[in-house]
């Protein structure tokens, strides 16, 4: 899971350069995808390398970020999906980066948790 966490980090880091470049390069907010990128990275790297003990507290470190990512952008993912049905919003990039980050959350978060449950049954077993 490790190394699908650094490819989320990538991910994120593109979504928040893409962002930042779309809004004109005047939004400092439009990289808040890339930190996260980088912490998702930096734990990942770091889950890499290490024994069983500290791989799994770098992954519930990360799928908390993810979590908290997730649950940061939920409205931005709401406000999308009025725009697509016609509303007109302040700033549509914006709107989108939100929403992408909101949905690459989510399923990193879904896919850490069903990595989670099989590492326990691995285990129980």
């Amino acid at each position: 899971m490790a190394k699908v966490t650094i490819v989320f980090a990538i991910l994120f880091i593109l979504l928040g350069a893409v962002g930042f470049i779309t809004t004109g390069s005047q939004h400092p907010t439009a990289l808040i995808p890339a930190a996260l990128g980088i912490l998702l990275g930096t734990f990942g790297g770091m889950a890499l390398t290490a024994n069983a003990k500290r791989r799994m507290l770098f992954m519930h470190i990360n799928v908390t970020l993810g979590l908290l990512g997730f649950l940061g952008t939920l409205m931005g993912l709401i406000t999308w999906f009025r725009m697509i049905n016609g509303a007109v919003v302040a700033n549509p990039p914006a709107t989108e980066s939100k929403a992408i980050m909101a949905l690459l959350c989510l399923i990193y978060v879904a896919l850490c948790v069903r990595s989670f449950i099989a590492a326990r049954r691995a285990r129980l077993i």
